[in-house]
């Protein structure tokens, strides 16, 4: 996993929870004082360490902290990938073009980058159906991100899940719309 996404992880942390909130994450998880530098990449299970240690410290369900660290990680991912967004695009539009736009330079600039594979079709003006694959099955993230777009666009999207991998989909199969 990319380092970048254990540094937002960090912010979201001291933001969200607060206090030694990252510290009492990293004991939890077995880290220690572990640091994270976001040009580096780190094992994926110490994320799921340090997102399970968030859920005990919390009480929030495993789910509901990955969808909201989704939603909370758009404005930084926004601010990267900036030059690359057309500034005309809606919310629908840049969930559609990520796979091809933003994913594809990640791919580019590091060939051992592992973003979740994207298949984007659009299914009328005003939604887009996701297939999200991914050995991590991070879908929850995936669902956050595309809320937190909305958000960014101002836009109220719906999210439908239809499929998911956690309960034995070859992909999860997500309906997002753009609500009238």
């Amino acid at each position: 996993m990319h380092g970048v996404i254990f540094a937002q992880l960090k912010k979201y942390a001291d933001t969200k929870v607060g206090g030694d909130a990252w510290n009492h994450m990293r004991t939890a998880a077995g880290l220690g004082s572990r640091a994270y530098f976001s040009v580096q990449k780190y094992p994926d299970e110490e994320l799921g360490a340090l997102v399970a240690a968030a859920s005990k410290l919390t009480g929030k369900p495993v789910t509901a902290l990955l969808e909201d660290f989704g939603e909370f990680l758009v404005p930084e991912l926004v601010r990267m990938y900036r030059s690359i967004i057309p500034a005309e695009w809606t919310a629908l539009d840049l969930i559609e073009q990520t796979e091809s736009r933003i994913h594809r330079v990640v791919r580019m600039n590091d060939a051992a980058a592992s973003p979740p594979e994207l298949r984007v079709r659009r299914l009328s003006p005003t939604s887009v159906l996701l297939d999200y694959r991914s050995p991590r099955r991070l879908c929850a993230v995936a669902k956050g991100i595309a809320r937190g777009v909305g958000a960014h666009y101002n836009e109220r999207l719906i999210i439908e899940e239809r499929r998911c991998m956690h309960t034995g989909a070859p992909a999860c199969e997500i309906v997002i719309s753009r609500a009238a």
